[in-house]
């Protein structure tokens, strides 16, 4: 899990990374996430401001910010939009600022040539980044190489898709989102009887889908507006109970 210092530390571009701050593992090498750039032979250093975060079971440290564009990195949970397809490929759009990802057409659990998904332009998916470098377009999966399973990635089937910040899509994704990024609008909703399903892409993206269309709008909007206007914990209870009272 992603484990934060007892003080919230902040960084600035060029700032020195205290070599107290960065984990160590002794059989896993560090992994920089977005913000920090490696400087021979151990010093870190930052290149955007935000707050430093550290995780120590995965040996990996990045800098939490709001802003900027989208970079692929391998790993990375993504919602893209297909763009095109080609013979055994599907080009996925990721952000406006961004080369189209490859998506091989085998890339889904249990496909085959006769029984590989039908994603027309404009269809959605759910995918994780398997490969990325600035010298070749990322390329994206939807299923697991360990297990041969789907694991929750595939084409996202109605529901509607809501633009967030950076900053929000990676609070959203923390293992323990409520606990380390102060998110708790989506459990909130829930435990208020919203009946919904959600997807988060590192990417900045959330889709949101329920039987009920309102239930929809009142979810996109209650994680966009605690993500636009910086909400703390308490102004997201408070945002639920207003919304709920207006369906």
């Amino acid at each position: 899990m992603a484990v934060e210092q007892s003080e919230r530390i902040f960084v600035l571009p060029g700032d020195r990374v205290d070599p107290s701050l960065i984990p160590s593992h002794p059989k896993r090498p560090l992994r920089l996430g977005p913000g920090l750039r490696h400087i021979p032979p151990n010093e870190l250093v930052p290149t955007v401001a935000g707050q430093l975060v550290a995780d120590y079971r995965k040996n990996s440290i990045w800098v939490e910010y709001n802003g900027g564009r989208y970079i692929p990195a391998v790993g990375d949970l993504v919602i893209g939009t297909v763009h095109h397809s080609a013979t055994d490929y599907f080009y996925v759009m990721l952000s406006g600022y961004t080369s189209n990802a490859v998506l091989p057409q085998l890339a889904f659990e249990m496909a085959t040539k006769k029984t590989r998904p039908n994603l027309n332009p404009g269809a959605l998916v759910y995918a994780r980044v398997c490969l990325a470098n600035r010298h070749m377009d990322p390329e994206l999966e939807c299923v697991s190489p360990s297990t041969g399973k789907a694991d929750g990635l595939g084409p996202l089937n109605n529901g509607m898709l809501f633009d967030i910040s950076l900053g929000m899509a990676r609070r959203l994704l923390m293992r323990k989102s409520v606990e380390e990024g102060k998110i708790v609008i989506l459990e909130e909703l829930g435990s208020a009887g919203l009946a919904f399903e959600t997807a988060v892409g590192r990417n900045g993206k959330i889709w949101v889908n329920s039987e009920n269309i309102k239930t929809v709008l009142v979810v996109g909007r209650a994680v966009k507006e605690t993500d636009e206007k910086n909400l703390g914990v308490e102004q997201q209870k408070k945002l639920v109970r207003k919304l709920v009272k207006e369906i």
